[in-house]
């Protein structure tokens, strides 16, 4: 089918809004139409070629919409069903079968590659197939092709729109305190970058009970609004060491922190805050090669780092707990949320980059 979509041809270049062809669905396969798609820092990492993601390339990947065609062998969902996209994964390997999907041995190929997994391509244009499949789904775009296994169904009820980005970035930053980290009632946390996945972090860490949330950040703007939604203190990294006051506000360090930013700095400060045993989650994305250097006794003492993909979370459980949040007034992630037609999309993604948008969603044509 004919569908438009915004195609990256060159290595940091513009978002090119091009009629392309989206291939039939195959068994497992299922046609979105896209209502909205969240832009997260990943889909222009990759723009720039962070990771050696194959050009001319259609990212996207917090997408909603409504099913409008499935192939033969899907059972989970129908055409007019109200659905969020999230990321994909073999489903068969010992990680996939026994914990979350974003530690599935063949994570890169199937959500980075450009193509499905046996090389086809999803999506071409006049002068050839174009790279897509990007999450198992490239939904910057009016049509995504997406798998059965990689959709969430939601309530009819829903304002869709607004659902995409809980595919990732919500995700990510909720799912690292509450399945992660696993923060218990009364203990303190850091978070560090009060982005989209950093403040659904903090308002998870209300959820849970923490008692003294730190957010870090160096935009005025979004320090407020972090102390808004539930960080009892607030600290900007540009005019006062990190560390020393988050030791002042939580005596012998935090119990918990997490890195956003992916600033090799930066997350050598979140390690640095933790009290004994506390555990530091690195969630940020950096340039593949990056590397982080901490003084070794950092973490001699028993503290923990460890990374996380996609909040630990399995979409299909974790999003409807969040939606529920959400419908009790105990998540407003709707906050974060700026929205731009989708003609504008290099305009969202230049207000991302500059700070202007904490998480800028795309609306969609009719």
């Amino acid at each position: 089918m004919l569908m438009r979509a915004a195609v990256v041809r060159e290595p940091g270049g513009a978002f090119l809004i091009e009629d392309l062809e989206l291939d039939e669905p195959r068994p497992d396969e299922i046609v979105v139409k896209v209502a909205a798609a969240g832009i997260c820092h990943t889909d222009l990492v990759v723009r720039d070629q962070w990771f050696p993601v194959p050009l001319p390339v259609v990212l996207g990947h917090e997408g909603s919409g409504v099913v409008e065609r499935v192939g033969s062998a899907v059972t989970k969902v129908a055409p007019g069903d109200h659905v969020v996209m999230s990321m994909a994964s073999c489903r068969t390997c010992s990680y996939c079968r026994t914990g979350p999907p974003g530690y599935c041995v063949s994570h890169y190929d199937i959500n980075f590659g450009g193509r499905r997994p046996d090389g086809s391509a999803t999506l071409s244009g006049p002068s050839g197939p174009v790279n897509g499949h990007f999450f198992s789904q490239s939904s910057f775009a009016t049509h995504a092709l997406a798998s059965e296994h990689n959709v969430v169904k939601i309530a009819p009820d829903l304002p869709l729109e607004l659902f995409g980005p809980m595919g990732c970035g919500v995700q990510t930053g909720a799912g690292a305190v509450i399945n992660s980290l696993q923060a218990r009632p009364g203990t303190s946390i850091a978070v560090f970058g009060a982005g989209a996945v950093g403040l659904s972090a903090v308002m998870a860490a209300v959820v849970c009970g923490c008692t003294t949330i730190i957010a870090v950040d160096i935009v005025p703007e979004r320090l407020a609004l972090a102390r808004d939604l539930g960080a009892t203190h607030t600290i900007d990294g540009r005019t006062t060491d990190s560390v020393a006051a988050i030791r002042d506000i939580a005596g012998l360090g935090c119990d918990y922190s997490i890195d956003t930013t992916a600033v090799p700095a930066v997350a050598r400060q979140a390690i640095e805050c933790l009290a004994l045993l506390g555990t530091c989650g690195l969630v940020g994305v950096p340039p593949t090669g990056t590397e982080l250097t901490v003084e070794f006794h950092s973490v001699l003492f028993g503290r923990f780092v460890r990374g996380i993909i996609g909040g630990d979370a399995i979409a299909q459980l974790f999003i409807p707990k969040l939606i529920e949040l959400w419908r009790q007034g105990r998540f407003p992630f709707d906050r974060l949320i700026r929205f731009y037609d989708f003609a504008d999309i290099d305009a969202a993604a230049h207000d991302a980059e500059a700070g202007l948008a904490i998480k800028p969603v795309l609306r969609m044509p009719a």
